[in-house]
């Protein structure tokens, strides 16, 4: 089964419980996009997210790093500053550390990521001490 489709699956089975959370006003500021609502591109993103990764990294809101010295996606795409044109480049250059990380993102790849990433920017966001 691809891996796109057990992601989906995966959210599918999640639902009950974000709709639980959606109800409440303190968390609603915090849901993830519903995957519908998320571009094609994004989507892959998301995918490409959790297959490659979150082994380091908080890939989705309010999601910490099991790597602290990896950001979680969310301070990333927070920072001040950042553009989509700066979050494809810092993609880009980020990872030619042989010892840390053993592959390559494509330019496609690096679109789609950002994609995914810019949609965990929200106004007012306060990183986690």
């Amino acid at each position: 089964m691809p891996r796109v489709t057990v992601l989906l699956l995966a959210l599918a089975a999640a639902a009950p419980a974000a709709a639980v959370l959606a109800s409440s006003p303190t968390r609603a500021a915090a849901r993830p996009a519903k995957p519908s609502a998320l571009s094609p591109s994004a989507q892959r993103g998301a995918a490409f997210a959790q297959a490659h990764c979150a082994g380091c990294h908080g890939v989705t809101r309010n999601a910490g790093s099991p790597n602290p010295e990896s950001p979680p996606f969310e301070a990333v795409v927070n920072t001040r500053g950042l553009t989509r044109t700066t979050l494809r480049t810092f993609l880009r250059d980020s990872h030619n550390y042989p010892e840390a990380m053993n592959f390559t993102i494509d330019r496609r790849q690096i679109g789609d990521l950002a994609e995914y990433m810019l949609t965990l920017k929200r106004p007012g966001y306060r990183p986690g001490i």
